[in-house]
């Protein structure tokens, strides 16, 4: 973990550190009966699967402004401005600082995100009931610890630009690891939040077709956050259905509502406006109505919609605003037990390899 870091991650307006206070009960399993075969293969899988961040060629040369620069140049520099419809025509070079900060602020919010789920994986450990679980959850602790590893060393060494976390997705974070409910735990980091950002990994993967490093980053972490969100599957499977009071169950359904808005209305790029000195009260507004940004957003509910479904949480009231989101047509895709990868479905793929000038080889379209 010897690196140099050239761009500390900027503070958010809490400081260097956040103490959130969570009442929760820790809970011994001596019983000891380890009935969950399901749940003792994923562990296994997972011990096997680990990998190391010093495996990674961190020799590897990023130079994310040519990239840009390149692809802009491989589009004929004004397909930006007829795929994403900004406010006002861009500059070759507004669009290749456009590009190198959005890029910039997904890979943050993923440094924070895995921040999240270490503190959230760890809570699980002590709350589950289950000793099956608690195994699991320890070697997901492991997992996110080197994710962190991994995308802070990326962000400080390699890119040299990155954000601090942004406000909605921090509030989400401390709702999740406050909570003294260890099924919601589960439900806002292994469903929601890990599912939001394994889809948006494989538009990561998309989007820079042409670095190496990051795909390989990519493709690691895309590997163990497919076992972690179908560890919350298979954890939740039958609760919400079987075991919840109505009065229960509509908690959960407002927690689901609730995180579905900070995740897709709110997680906004304004930081990214604010750095480049653009109208956030111009440019804000068109991220969230412009065809293609909304598309963009919607994309990353492609994992969570089916194991809601799967789950039972697509109520009639979730279904209710879902379909309003247009967030319905997600629901028959396979959940993460049945398929736990995620490729990005094929209407996205065609935009994102115009925007980027290129194909990524390894991306497949769903039929």
């Amino acid at each position: 973990m010897n690196y140099e870091q050239r761009n500390p991650v900027p503070l958010p307006a809490c400081g260097a550190v956040q103490s959130v206070r969570a009442t929760m009960d820790s809970v011994f399993d001596w019983h000891y009966e380890l009935r969950r075969r399901d749940l003792l293969r994923l562990y296994e899988k997972g011990k096997a699967a680990t990998w190391n961040a010093t495996e990674l060629p961190w020799d590897t040369d990023v130079d994310v402004e040519r990239l840009a620069l390149e692809r802009q140049q491989a589009t004929g520099g004004g397909l930006m401005n007829q795929l994403l419809a900004p406010p006002r025509p861009l500059e070759p070079a507004e669009v290749v600082q456009l590009n190198l900060n959005m890029n910039a602020f997904m890979l943050s919010q993923f440094l924070h995100g895995e921040q999240g789920a270490l503190l959230a994986s760890a809570k699980i450990v002590q709350q589950v009931p289950s000793e099956e679980a608690k195994f699991y959850a320890a070697n997901q602790v492991a997992d996110e610890a080197r994710h962190v590893e991994v995308y802070h060393r990326y962000l400080t060494e390699k890119l040299a630009l990155s954000y601090p976390v942004h406000p909605s997705l921090g509030a989400l974070l401390e709702d999740i690891v406050s909570d003294s409910r260890w099924d919601v735990t589960y439900l806002g980091m292994q469903i929601m939040v890990e599912g939001l950002a394994l889809a948006a990994f494989g538009l990561q993967k998309v989007m820079m077709p042409d670095e190496p490093l990051i795909q390989d980053i990519t493709s690691r972490i895309m590997s163990d956050e497919s076992r972690h969100v179908a560890f919350g599957v298979l954890s939740l499977e039958g609760l919400y259905r079987n075991e919840l009071s109505a009065a229960e169950l509509r908690e959960r359904e407002d927690f689901v509502l609730e995180a579905t808005h900070l995740m897709r209305d709110r997680l906004l790029m304004h930081q990214v406006f604010e750095r480049l000195g653009w109208d956030v009260d111009v440019w804000v507004p068109w991220m969230k109505e412009t065809p293609f940004m909304r598309g963009f957003r919607q994309m990353l509910f492609s994992k969570i919609v089916p194991n809601l479904k799967r789950l039972g949480l697509l109520t009639p009231r979730v279904r209710e605003a879902y379909a309003k989101l247009d967030l319905l047509r997600f629901e028959h895709l396979k959940d993460s037990v049945e398929e736990p990868g995620v490729t990005p479905p094929q209407e996205l793929v065609e935009l994102l390899m115009q925007f980027a000038g290129t194909a990524a080889a390894e991306v497949r379209p769903q039929a």
